[in-house]
């Protein structure tokens, strides 16, 4: 916007403007460090705020009037463009002095009742347009900074946030604003838009929704979280608020886009800030972002949470902020991946690589969630380890319990992880959520290879925490031959896996028989023949579980145990679920694993019997 008419009359002269008209100066106005030789009546015929310092002014020589204005908003600048203004001169207002003129204006109070089409009508007609466009929006309040008591008692500030806020939220199918430095509001065919931001005939072209995470990223902190809590409050979804929060803090926390791990060093993220601020401002920035992060579960992407939370125990933020972390996160657990859970421990305590407890509790808090969902329910419930009904609340539990799993195999190998602390953290997660337990196994079994001084009271506790009647083949295969296992855990492998192979060839033979013999009386002398045999299959178990602790007392008994059922030791390979079936295929079918494992342990009692029973005195002793 362009006023006045008159051509250029002022030229500088070191830190003094001058102003040739012809006629001598009468008046020195002081801003700062520069002084403006100017003259009396244009001045107060435009401001009522010199008029009466001139009216006021006493002295023997009014010639040399002189005043002071070193808090004028805007400064020099600012003033030197209300002298233009108040002589006639052609200036041109923009989105970048129009704030800081706006505020000296009302400052110099150059107002209607002093002169009419005066300088605060004139700039606030012209900021009526500001609001109109994006950009000249957004620069127009990054401006602000420098006048921010008066824009703020102005309202400049919440208009032009309410402005953002409105356009943020904004259906950009029905709107097209001009936005990132889109000049002239032109469609492709050439279309004007009109000062609404209607579009007149062409459709505008599609712009993403985070069109505008860029634009408000330059933001300061303070007006930044101003304009997000009005666009909040405007009922946009949490999703695009996160949206930005992400954008604005990969470009002010150069700590948010490191990798900081003991293998991979520290790489500088995407969006990484040309100046680095101080720990105490990353430190008050993370706190004011996270306290900005929407409640919603799933609005927040966790891995974002998650460096979040890193980076606040670098930074030793407010206990209160890594809490809310915490939380969020663990209601959204089965959304993470695992690299990003192993956060390093920073602690003044370094007692273990990676921080136990942080996981520990972040797991508690996604069990109480999940605990919480079920109750609330009415189509499922859960009971003795097993879920009944619907089959929702079964995938998060599940896909957090092979977190778990991997977790607890990664930390494994730390020497100083307690034993209390990897039993906390497996037994959290319900038995039902393990479809199998290959994952829990390869984790006791790293463990037990990195702790080889734990008692066997100790490894049998530990061995406790795993199913062995949900262990895949593979695994079967491996605990058999794995001597870091207490003796009654692969004695519960062989059982099982010799019970399973009976109850299979028992239901074929059933099968079977059902279909010849629908009608054969004599089925009734069968069933009492079973239970016999079931009789006998306890009395047997508790033979061999003699026999098995004989062996233990005397030297080398164990070695003699895998002699005699035809095992070799594997004690230095730890069991990997993702080679096993690899490697064993190549060895022998699934099926003559199976037979072989089951054969063996059969060599050695042949006149065992499938029975639930048998199962049942085993776990007694």
């Amino acid at each position: 916007m362009r006023l006045g008419s008159k051509s250029e009359t002022f030229h500088r002269d070191g830190q003094t403007w001058l102003c040739s008209t012809g006629l001598p100066s009468d008046v020195i106005v002081e801003v700062g460090e520069m002084s403006f030789h100017l003259h009396k009546f244009p001045l107060l015929s435009r401001s009522r705020l010199i008029e009466n310092i001139i009216k006021d002014y006493s002295g023997e020589d009014e010639k040399k009037c002189v005043m002071q204005f070193h808090d004028i908003p805007g400064g020099a600048k600012a003033f030197l463009l209300v002298a233009k203004f108040c002589y006639g001169i052609r200036l041109e207002l923009t989105a970048l002095n129009i704030v800081s003129l706006r505020c000296a204006a009302e400052f110099l109070q150059m107002s209607e009742d002093h002169g009419e089409g005066n300088l605060i009508t004139q700039t606030e007609n012209f900021l009526n347009e500001i609001f109109g466009k994006w950009t000249d929006t957004i620069t127009a309040l990054e401006t602000c900074e420098e006048v921010l008591p008066y824009a703020e008692e102005l309202h400049i500030i919440s208009r032009c946030i309410n402005s953002l806020a409105m356009k943020a939220c904004a259906d950009l199918s029905f709107f097209s604003w001009p936005i990132s430095g889109s000049g002239n509001a032109q469609s492709a065919e050439g279309t004007h838009v009109l000062w609404n931001g209607l579009c007149a005939a062409a459709k505008p072209r599609a712009v993403s929704e985070d069109w505008w995470y860029e634009d408000v990223s330059f933001l300061r902190l303070s007006l930044y979280k101003r304009l997000i809590l009005a666009i909040e409050s405007s009922g946009i979804e949490p999703e695009r608020i996160a949206g930005s929060l992400v954008h604005y803090a990969k470009r002010h926390l150069p700590l948010l886009g490191r990798q900081l791990s003991f293998q991979g060093g520290n790489h500088a993220g995407p969006g990484s800030p040309v100046s680095i601020l101080s720990h105490a401002d990353q430190r008050n920035l993370l706190e004011e972002i996270v306290a900005l992060i929407p409640n919603q579960k799933g609005a927040t992407p966790t891995n974002f949470l998650l460096r979040l939370l890193r980076t606040s125990m670098i930074l030793h933020a407010m206990p209160s902020c890594r809490e809310k972390l915490e939380k969020q996160i663990g209601a959204q657990l089965d959304q993470a991946a695992l690299a990003d859970l192993l956060i390093p421990n920073v602690g003044y305590s370094l007692e273990t690589l990676y921080d136990i407890d942080c996981f520990q509790r972040i797991l508690d808090h996604f069990i109480r969630v999940d605990h919480e969902a079920l109750d609330c329910s009415s189509n499922y419930m859960v009971g003795e380890g097993q879920l009944m009904g619907g089959s929702h609340p079964l995938t998060p539990m599940t896909m957090v319990a092979n977190l778990v799993d991997g977790y607890l195999a990664e930390v494994a190998p730390d020497v100083n992880l307690k034993l209390s602390k990897f039993q906390s953290l497996a037994a959290a997660i319900p038995d039902y959520a393990r479809p199998l337990d290959d994952g829990i196994y390869r984790a006791i079994d790293i463990y037990l290879k990195a702790h080889p001084w734990l008692t066997d009271s100790e490894k049998e506790q530990i061995c406790c925490l795993m199913n062995c009647q949900k262990l895949s083949l593979e695994a079967r295969t491996h605990a058999t031959q794995n001597e870091r296992l207490p003796l009654r855990v692969i004695v519960q492998v062989l059982f099982f896996e010799q019970l399973r192979l009976r109850t299979s060839i028992a239901g074929c033979f059933f099968v079977s028989d059902n279909l010849e013999n629908s009608q054969n009386p004599n089925r009734f002398v069968e069933v009492d023949e079973i239970m016999k045999r079931v009789s006998e299959l306890e009395k047997e178990c508790l033979s061999m579980k003699e026999e098995l602790e004989k062996m233990v007392k005397t030297k080398g008994g164990w070695n003699i145990f895998l002699k005699k059922f035809g095992f070799r030791s594997k004690s230095n390979q730890s069991f990997d679920p993702k080679t096993a079936k690899s490697s064993d295929s190549k060895k022998s079918k699934p099926c003559d694993s199976k037979t072989s494992v089951a054969a063996s342990f059969t060599n050695g009692r042949e006149n065992h019997n499938n029975g639930e029973s048998g199962l049942q005195v085993l776990k007694e002793n």
